[in-house]
């Protein structure tokens, strides 16, 4: 196994969605006011998926959706712009293979007393370690 691929997929994964998507897509949470709708990447769960042909791992990968937006409406549209983009990309690393890139699963919810809406997508990647 190797965790050696992680930043090269969270590189890729950030280009992909800040070059198709009309909101800012962050790693942290943004410090002072923050925008009404915006994306963040993480966190991630990495299980060996090492083979006969050679290291491996595969991320479970959240990327979330939160927005101040009344209703689910703001929130869902970039989720599904989200899962439209990675959904079996051909994402492309410095370092390591993205073998697979699948949609896992979504959860939306509501945070903050109802002030926020919020949509995890989970998305499992195969990557091989090269």
């Amino acid at each position: 196994m190797s965790y050696g691929s992680a930043l090269a997929l969270q590189v890729a994964i950030h280009g992909r969605l800040s070059s198709e998507l009309a909101v800012p897509v962050l790693d942290a949470m943004p410090a002072g006011t923050a925008p009404e709708t915006y994306v963040l990447i993480g966190p991630e769960e990495v299980r060996d998926a090492s083979d006969a042909s050679g290291p491996g791992a595969e991320h479970r990968l959240v990327v979330s959706v939160v927005s101040r937006a009344a209703g689910f409406a703001a929130a869902k549209s970039v989720a599904a712009a989200i899962s439209d983009s990675l959904t079996d990309a051909a994402l492309v690393t410095e370092r390591g293979r993205v073998a697979g890139l699948w949609f896992h699963h979504a959860r939306a919810s509501r945070l903050d007393n109802g002030a926020l809406r919020r949509v995890d997508l989970t998305f499992r990647v195969r990557l091989e370690d090269l």
